[in-house]
């Protein structure tokens, strides 16, 4: 069942995880930032964290904009070569989501190549672990998964190889983060000893820079401690601005800096605002509002002014942002109302009674079709993504699970079929030695009616039995006309019906009933007095004769055994009383002749040898099938004209 696919085999898109569907459930509720009110009265500092704009927090890392490359196409050759060009990469420390989406493309291609090539079950991915150094995977594959085994043994090399460095990095950054609070809680408490010691301003104030631009340098801390951490320094820089007496020059000197400082974020802001990528606009802005807090306030005249412009150009941000995600909920609802329509097709096919082979192949073509277009489809939202793939899949899974069990049992069939056609075949070579002419030809047809009953066996044993008993049969037939008797010569009996069908086929009718029902009587009794013709002519020869004198003589019937009742009476009822009678009885015999023909198919089907006669008889049923129709249309043609004289 080469055809079949397996529901493992599905390429469901929700395996790698798309940042912007992760965001989706933390896009801004509001479209505007909060208001808030204008800086105080000099000499505060600037605005205090409570009331900036209103910005998220930083999102996920973006993927690198290769792993938006659809792997599903690539190669298991393609796939470990990117997934080796990463590990390479300068920044592959920062593709960590690309490194996951290649190497799940990659075993679901392996899982999927090892199946059509018939190497067993699929491929399980590799697990993560939170330290690799502390569980390694193998990089070693069984020796029966044939040439996939090195493939998938490379592979595991390169990912394990990554995992353990990025493991390692993930550590060095969180032991960074972990040193830079440390550093960043001692410029607090240096601050704080500034604040505290209220020396001379002109000391005082150089100092204070100095905290600022150690603050600034120092890179990010811990997430948990983010909002700890900066709140505590702007409250003493809030304090140094309202307890020191600076110099008026320094003062203005320092909010000009301040000044031109926040109008390059307001012109940044405003770019930010005019891009159509939003949601990189939106991150973006999140490192100006960070870098906007580290500065102090500006002169009074200047203050509400330039926070209003940034305030400005952070709503618009915003809103793009937030329109981005509502048009991704609305594709993610239409998404979800496909996939569930694909899902309803599914379940109604497994739920499908079955019968045949054939069917089973083409509601496995259907499904596959069907998990194409699912592919195609992208996600839905994050809450229903998974329960409708769950649903799908096991839609899947339970219409392969019910046609493994059918050829589970369509195998024990035919293999009962094949016994029982060996025991044939055992006593046709046990036969085909009898010189016993007549009870062993018997007995031959009789086995030959036999093996046409069974039903089928397994494909590669089928030509070869057919064969077998074909051998058995050919060599006693021959056998028995090679020694026939003189007065059953057989060929010469073919010859002799072949004579006596053309002499009925130029037998002129004198429009006698009685002379022309003497002459049919006589060609009969000529017939059987002829004697045997070899086997394989027997079919033809005699077929040839009924057509000749149900042409000629439209009142006869075959004296062969009949299939059931005759609706004219017996082989020797007196010719018919209408034209409509004639009709039927033409008909009927056109009737038997089909199934003759039919089970002579029947019997040479499965011989290579037989196609020429398998041609001739196919030929005769369709002629006689047409013939059937229009014998037909004339028939209902006189019953309407009968029921119109009524």
């Amino acid at each position: 069942m080469s055809e079949e696919i397996k529901p493992d085999t599905i390429l469901e898109a929700s395996d790698v995880v798309v940042n912007e569907q992760e965001a989706l459930q933390e896009a801004p509720v509001a479209e505007e930032p909060v208001a808030v009110e204008p800086e105080a009265e000099e000499p505060a500092v600037e605005v205090p964290a409570a009331e900036e704009p209103a910005v998220e927090e930083p999102a996920a890392e973006e993927p690198a904009a290769e792993s938006k490359l659809n792997f599903a196409e690539k190669t298991l050759a393609e796939l470990s070569s990117l997934f080796e060009a990463l590990s390479q990469s300068v920044d592959r420390m920062k593709r960590s989501k690309e490194a996951e989406a290649i190497k799940s493309a990659f075993y679901r291609r392996l899982s999927k190549d090892k199946a059509e090539a018939g190497y067993g079950e699929e491929v399980d991915e590799p697990k993560q672990y939170s330290d690799p150094s502390a569980q390694e995977e193998p990089v070693e594959a069984a020796a029966d998964q044939g040439p996939f085994a090195a493939i998938e043994a490379g592979f595991k090399s390169l990912y394990n190889a990554y995992r353990r460095e990025r493991a390692e990095y993930n550590r060095q950054m969180e032991g960074e983060r972990s040193e830079n609070l440390v550093r960043k809680q001692a410029v607090i408490e240096d601050l704080k000893a500034l604040v505290e010691a209220q020396e001379d301003v002109k000391d005082t104030f150089p100092k204070f820079r100095e905290i600022q631009d150690r603050w600034r340098a120092i890179g990010p801390v811990p997430a948990q401690n983010y909002q700890d951490v900066n709140r505590n320094y702007q409250f003493y820089v809030e304090k140094f601005y309202d307890m020191v007496k600076i110099n008026r020059d320094l003062r203005d000197l320092d909010l000009k800096k301040n000044l031109e400082a926040k109008e390059k974020f307001c012109e940044q802001a405003e770019e930010l605002a005019s891009s159509e990528d939003s949601v990189w606009a939106f991150r973006e802005l999140q490192k100006l509002h960070e870098q906007w807090k580290e500065f102090g306030p500006v002169a009074k005249e200047f203050r509400a002014e330039i926070w209003e412009r940034f305030k400005a150009a952070t709503a618009v941000v915003n809103r793009k942002y937030q329109s981005h995600f509502e048009g991704l909920k609305s594709k993610y609802a239409e998404n979800l109302q496909a996939k569930t329509a694909l899902c309803e097709k599914v379940e109604a096919i497994a739920d499908k009674e079955i019968k045949g082979s054939g069917e089973w192949n083409n509601l496995s073509r259907e499904i596959e079709e069907i998990q194409k277009e699912w592919r195609g489809i992208g996600f839905a939202t994050k809450k229903e993504n998974q329960k409708i793939y769950d649903r799908f899949r096991a839609a899947c899974d339970r219409f392969f699970a019910r046609k493994r069990e059918f050829y589970t049992d369509f195998k024990d069939s035919m293999n009962d079929n094949l016994e029982k056609k060996m025991a044939i075949i055992e006593k046709a070579e046990a036969l085909k030695s009898s010189t016993d002419w007549k009870k062993t030809s018997d007995a031959f047809i009789e086995l030959q009616k036999q093996w046409k009953e069974i039903g089928a066996v397994p494909r590669k044993k089928s030509e070869q039995l057919w064969k077998r008993f074909r051998a058995a049969c050919d060599e006693f037939f021959g056998e028995r006309d090679r020694h026939a008797k003189p007065e059953n010569d057989f060929h010469s009996n073919l010859k002799a019906k072949k004579a006596l069908i053309a002499e009925i086929g130029a037998y002129v009718l004198t429009g006698d009933a009685s002379a022309d029902e003497a002459a049919m009587n006589d060609f009969e009794s000529r017939w059987q007095a002829i004697g045997f013709v070899p086997f394989k002519e027997k079919d033809a020869v005699n077929a040839s004769y009924r057509e000749a004198m149900q042409d000629k003589f439209p009142s006869f019937r075959s004296p062969r055994p009949q299939r059931g009742p005759s609706r004219q009476g017996s082989p020797r009822s007196s010719a018919p009383r209408t034209e409509k009678d004639r009709l039927v009885l033409k008909y009927n015999s056109l009737q038997q002749d089909i199934a003759t023909y039919e089970n002579n198919i029947g019997f040479f089907a499965s011989s290579k040898n037989s196609e020429p006669l398998i041609r001739q008889m196919q030929e005769r049923i369709d002629a006689a099938k047409q013939e059937l129709k229009d014998l037909e249309a004339r028939i209902r043609e006189m019953e309407s004209k009968e029921e119109g004289n009524e």
